[in-house]
């Protein structure tokens, strides 16, 4: 299996700038990818509480202060309003927007968060020979809102969202192993098995992304998902919220292997 055609960081960023829109799987591997979650500053403590309290779907990789549009895991050219390919706006937990630019949207007040993406480690399972089935099929990672509660933080609560792929039976060990290492793009699954057990009862209909095929031998494995900060936006509805589309992420300048442990 190979991945897509490669680039780096700044490269993938310009494409997307100029209006590229593309799920951002095996786009620049070796580079650490992040959701985004842009909130007024009124609200921006609630969300830290949250993720702090929900760390395996919402970790923290970096925060930009208010009315900041870039920083150190964006390199010297980046633009958080302009480098994402896809974003999504609620507001009062409605989505009324999409866009490959928020510029228009922008307000000095805006607090930014760099989340945890679980694109991150699939290179890594690439490489120690788990395939990776969205990418084989050019198509987006499926991800699920569960029945799952996450621990609520001030005005903020809602679904866990975990992301599936489908592993064959004889390497789900190696990527529970190789996943584990990367505790801060999600780390480990959450499940393995059965998807009624999360709640989810028709895996051939995901809530974002697009469904994969899962062959004889496979069974899927679930991981949390960076996508979790925006069922909770849905659900608690502040006043505006600006985020990815799912799976369409933040490629930064951060190598993965900042975030790999031993």
């Amino acid at each position: 299996m190979t991945l897509p055609t490669a680039t780096t960081p700044s490269a993938a960023r310009e494409l997307f700038r100029a209006g590229l829109i593309t799920p951002t799987a095996g786009w620049a591997p070796g580079y650490t990818q992040a959701n985004l979650l842009t909130l007024p500053r009124a609200d921006a403590y609630d969300f830290l509480l949250f993720a702090q309290r929900n760390p395996k779907s919402c970790p923290v990789l970096d925060v930009l202060d208010a009315g900041e549009v870039t920083g150190p895991m964006l390199g010297e050219d980046g633009d958080i309003r302009t480098d994402v390919p896809l974003y999504r706006i609620y507001e009062n937990g409605d989505l009324v927007d999409e866009a490959t630019d928020v510029t228009s949207w922008w307000r000095n007040d805006l607090v930014s968060f760099l989340i945890g993406c679980s694109f991150t480690f699939e290179a890594a399972l690439i490489e120690a020979g788990v395939p990776v089935r969205h990418i084989e099929q050019g198509s987006n990672v499926p991800m699920y809102k569960t029945s799952q509660r996450c621990r609520p933080a001030g005005g903020l609560s809602g679904p866990l969202v975990v992301s599936m792929r489908p592993v064959p039976t004889e390497l789900v060990a190696t990527a529970v192993r190789v996943t584990s290492r990367y505790p801060a793009v999600h780390g480990a699954p959450l499940h393995i098995g059965d998807p009624a057990v999360l709640g989810i009862y028709d895996i051939d209909r995901p809530d974002f992304g697009e469904a994969v095929d899962i062959r004889r031998g496979e069974i899927p494995v679930f991981w949390g998902c960076g996508v979790t900060p925006q069922a909770a936006v849905m659900e608690s509805r502040p006043a505006l919220a600006i985020g990815h589309a799912p799976g369409h992420m933040v490629i930064t300048d951060v190598r993965d292997s900042q975030y790999l442990v031993p």
